[in-house]
């Protein structure tokens, strides 16, 4: 099977890791990209961040005249179902999961583990407060990820 990283980090820094597009799902969004509110089509940040700057109105879709703004899910906005329907299909076939830095109390985010258990998968979470997941896990792991991710690097 293959790695894939689910994530609702916004920041790009998965990219910039070295981890492959094809294997990221960013469920809330990225930062580094502008879409179209109306057709999701992709458009030029730097559009967005000068109305943003210069406090004009935000830029207009070249596809559809929609509104373009940042790539993340705000509250309220719902969902990519693209992106949620990958991460939930994903979690149902791994045969493992591992969850780091999450409280996993944000819904509908926070139900992804649900489906690797159902599936069998072993549940590995590393946070630095306990989850609702944790009596549910294989192993548990409560401590900041820095330290966590120190000790596994040693191991190696």
């Amino acid at each position: 099977k293959e790695n894939y990283l689910i994530t609702q980090n916004i920041d790009g820094l998965h990219q910039k890791s070295g981890v492959p597009e094809n294997k990221i799902i960013e469920i809330h969004g990225n930062a580094i990209e502008s879409k179209c509110l109306k057709c999701g089509k992709k458009a030029d940040i730097l559009d967005f961040h000068a109305a943003i700057k210069e406090n004009d109105p935000l830029p207009k879709c070249f596809n559809c005249g929609g509104i373009v703004k940042v790539a993340t899910i705000s509250f309220g906005q719902p969902m990519n179902e693209n992106d949620m329907l990958r991460a939930s299909n994903l979690s149902s076939n791994c045969d493992l999961m591992i969850v780091m830095g999450s409280s996993l109390s944000v819904m509908p985010a926070g139900q992804i583990p649900t489906l690797a258990i159902q599936s069998g998968a072993k549940l590995v979470i590393l946070n630095r407060e306990k989850t609702i997941y944790d009596a549910m896990a294989d192993i548990v792991i409560n401590d900041e990820l820095k330290v966590i991710c120190g000790e596994l690097i040693k191991l190696i």
